[in-house]
């Protein structure tokens, strides 16, 4: 009987150790604090306050490039970089802020101009009344590279602060 309940007590708390886990944190951090930093860059651009981009894709920083060179660097860290977590980190972070640039950044473009051909249309045609596609879906490189560089920070940051309060 006593064995059954130790069982269930270090199972529940096995539950809360994801609120201790150093690389998520990290991750969590650094896409919360890209997207509040496209808030103030998207206000210092247009002069107005676009509270979309608290969830928007698109814009300064990529918080795509943030989130996930946080959660290598962070892996790196914590486990080494000489370890498979952190190559299978990298090899995600690479695709992700390769994807940003590439394939996303010329959809939004692509967007753009299709908008444009809509919106030129004669009032009576079927295409004229539709809604337009979304044109920020991807970033520049200077966008990623200041994710990148946000998550890299934000997991370092994390890491001495974890050190110094464990120590």
């Amino acid at each position: 009987m006593e064995d059954s309940t130790v069982t269930t007590t270090s199972s529940n708390q096995h539950y809360f150790t994801i609120f201790t886990n150093y690389p998520l944190i990290s991750s969590l951090t650094a896409f919360t604090i890209a997207q509040f930093i496209k808030l103030f860059t998207s206000w210092y651009r247009e002069r107005r306050w676009d509270l979309k981009q608290l969830i928007g894709s698109g814009g300064m920083p990529s918080s795509h490039s943030a989130t996930v060179t946080a959660l290598a660097v962070a892996i790196g860290l914590q486990e080494g970089f000489g370890g498979s977590h952190f190559a299978i980190a990298l090899i995600l972070a690479s695709v992700v802020m390769y994807d940003a640039t590439g394939v996303r950044l010329h959809a939004g473009r692509q967007a753009e101009v299709l908008n444009q051909i809509v919106y030129e249309l004669p009032a009576e045609h079927p295409l004229a009344e539709s809604r337009p596609l979304r044109e920020l879906l991807g970033h520049t490189p200077p966008q990623v590279v200041a994710g990148g560089m946000l998550g890299s920070v934000t997991a370092v940051t994390g890491y001495l602060f974890t050190r110094v309060a464990t120590s």
